[in-house]
């Protein structure tokens, strides 16, 4: 009688459980958000525009660690003055880092 009493009463279900079962797979999709897509977002931006900004004159360092002078800007391609009068051609994208006017006199 027992075993027919508790049967009876274990076919009831709470309709929240769905709900906090899924509950921390959500909750570890906002961390992920938040801790490496979203900065990872920001510094895309960031370097879209750094490229959008890129101009003649502006000193920069490639990805591949080549620093020098843009001398011409083409739509997806820039000129490079590594050393006087040696130019490389470098995609867009390559470009890392802007520095500062002056930079490339006291290396």
């Amino acid at each position: 009688m027992i075993s027919l009493a508790h049967a009876q009463t274990a076919g009831a279900a709470d309709p929240t459980g769905g709900f906090m079962q899924i509950l921390p797979m959500i909750l570890m999709f906002v961390v992920l958000w938040f801790l490496m897509i979203r900065p990872q977002m920001k510094k895309a931006k960031e370097h879209k525009a750094l490229i959008e900004a890129l101009a003649k004159g502006d000193e920069v360092v490639t990805g591949g660690g080549l620093v020098g002078k843009i001398t011409k800007v083409g739509e997806n391609y820039v000129t490079l003055e590594i050393a006087e009068g040696t130019e490389v051609t470098v995609q867009k994208p390559a470009i890392g880092i802007v520095l500062p006017k002056g930079t490339l006199k006291s290396l």
